[in-house]
């Protein structure tokens, strides 16, 4: 049964780039997961909507319509148009597009109900396109997901945002004690990772940790490798500059970059080097892909999926959440 008409309102800006149409559709769905609308309300008829906004049918019929291929709304014969279902919106915002992001934003998506829509943006490490995409998104949409980084302007940005509607995830940075979040562990967890591996380790003369300097991983893990490395004897070096990456018989690698993946392999068959006997390499973050490249790759992770799975439980349950994925060796063949 149909309520009756609920009073809408949004703002209309004439002079904004976004489309007229694109307006209307924010403005509801904004209304809808701000439960301003709900089930079974009706909307404004088209007439009220052109009238109030000064806006043409064609526009107006437009934005229903797309709402209507979306299942947000739906149409009774002469009764007009209603809210059909509670559609929640969430923004989604990570660092960059990578295979574990994409395991991530899969996990997100399979744990969460038919109506909640998902809008996923990056913001390359860029502190203007960062406060950009958050300023943007303010008061629209039901919670927010965000993987932040080390800048001075990421906790001013966020600030506008409520805190029981905000999860910062992957990397503790810029969090506070009341703030939500599920991260992962680069300093600790990493260094225990690689107690596991103290007997793969010893068949090589040295270990190299290769931290290119377009990285943004967090420095920590380079400092619990050089503690690892100092209190189990190993000799090391810590290589910044990727172009003095050469690979060396008896040495083990790590790396926090797949593109050092990828020439790391290169040269394994330039020199005819056999990953595993011959030299070693360690990468960081599990893809789906690494458990079949060159007879299985040896990776230090968190568990992306679990990392989603949670982000997806903090979005449809109002609870607080605080906790660490846990890190963890997998080891194959390259090492």
């Amino acid at each position: 049964m149909l309520k009756e008409e609920e009073k809408f309102e949004f703002i209309m800006n004439h002079e904004s780039d976004i489309p007229k149409y694109q307006q209307l559709v924010d403005g509801i769905t904004n209304a809808i997961a701000e439960n301003i609308l709900q089930k079974g309300d009706l909307l404004p008829s088209v007439n009220v909507i052109c009238k109030t906004y000064q806006l043409s049918r064609d526009t107006v019929f437009k934005a229903y319509s797309i709402l209507k291929d979306q299942k947000v709304i739906d149409s009774v014969p002469n009764k007009g148009y209603y809210v059909a279902g509670e559609t929640r919106k969430v923004l989604l915002v990570l660092d960059t597009f990578k295979a574990y992001k994409e395991v991530l934003y899969h996990s997100v998506v399979n744990n969460l109900p038919d109506n909640v829509i998902i809008d996923v943006q990056f913001h390359h490490y860029n502190i203007d396109v960062f406060k950009t995409i958050i300023n943007n998104g303010i008061g629209k949409y039901y919670k927010y997901v965000v993987m932040n980084f080390d800048h001075k302007e990421i906790a001013p940005a966020l600030s506008a945002i409520s805190k029981d509607k905000l999860l910062l995830i992957d990397w503790n940075i810029r969090a506070d004690k009341t703030s939500n979040y599920v991260f992962q562990d680069f300093g600790k967890a990493f260094y225990e990772s690689l107690t596991e591996a103290v007997d793969l380790f010893k068949k090589y003369k040295k270990i190299q940790f290769v931290y290119p300097d377009f990285t943004n991983h967090p420095w920590e893990t380079v400092e619990f490798f050089k503690k690892f490395c100092s209190d189990f004897g190993f000799e090391y070096e810590v290589v910044t500059d990727p172009k003095k990456f050469s690979i060396e018989k008896g040495i083990a690698y790590i790396s926090v970059s797949d593109r050092i993946l990828g020439h790391f392999l290169e040269q394994c068959k330039e020199k005819d080097f056999e990953p595993g006997k011959d030299v070693g390499f360690l990468s960081y973050n599990e893809t789906p892909m690494k458990k079949f490249i060159y007879k299985g790759i040896s990776v230090v992770s968190t568990d992306f999926k679990e990392m989603g799975t949670k982000a997806a439980a903090f979005i449809t349950h109002d609870e607080d959440t605080q906790c660490y994925v846990p890190t963890k060796l997998i080891i194959r063949e390259s090492l």
